[in-house]
């Protein structure tokens, strides 16, 4: 049997965190970690959800005891008070946050594609 493929190994780090992620958990996250500091709002355009989604999606992932948190409550992202905006968050990658996407990170540098046939850049 050969080495998972870069997506699938990606997906296996979150099944490690928790088997209770959706694809739009993911994605949520994989959007934060490329606009890092960027408001709930902005994060459900990227993301092409629906804001109320996207909320729920990073509010997954925030810390217990967070305000607003819900389960499975990761601690991967913190959401901070908008300056521009007291009812907005915005929204940052803790310490455990930033170590998955440096996981995710050195996944893409050693990609392996689906094929299993290793492709030189």
């Amino acid at each position: 049997m050969r080495r998972r493929n870069t997506v699938l190994a990606a997906f296996e780090l979150f099944r490690k965190l928790t088997p209770d992620l959706w694809i739009n958990n993911v994605l949520t996250f994989l959007y934060i970690c490329e606009n890092e500091g960027a408001s709930v709002t902005e994060i459900a355009q990227v993301s092409r959800l629906l804001e109320a989604t996207a909320s729920r999606c990073i509010r997954s992932f925030a810390a217990p005891g967070t305000p607003g948190a819900m389960k499975p409550a990761l601690g991967l992202v913190e959401l901070v008070e908008d300056p521009a905006d007291g009812r907005g968050r915005l929204v940052y990658l803790t310490a455990k946050g930033r170590a998955l996407a440096d996981q995710i990170d050195a996944l893409i540098r050693d990609a392996v594609p689906i094929s299993g046939k290793k492709v030189d850049a």
